[in-house]
């Protein structure tokens, strides 16, 4: 246990930081997958916005790492692309 007034003030800080973190982190693994599944167009650009925003959104916030963001971005547009290939 912490004895110093400020290692006990960080304990609390991070325990808050922690759950935002694990938070947006469930809400990146929801968009990603949820835009993974769907097959029309309209509503996989859809998806694909809303996810991209978000990963854009925790990358700069130094949730994720920047390249783990850049390298799902990729696996998104790819599947839109597939997905906008196939209606055309």
């Amino acid at each position: 246990m912490a004895n110093h007034k400020s290692a006990k003030k960080r304990i609390r800080s991070n325990e808050r930081k922690r759950v935002i973190n694990r938070l947006s982190i469930s809400k990146m693994k929801t968009l990603v997958r949820k835009a993974l599944e769907t097959t029309e167009k309209s509503e996989a650009e859809q998806t694909y916005r809303e996810a991209v925003a978000h990963l854009d959104r925790i990358a700069a916030k130094g949730r994720i790492h920047k390249n783990n963001a850049a390298r799902k971005k990729s696996r998104l547009t790819r599947h839109l692309n597939e997905v906008s290939g196939a209606e055309a």
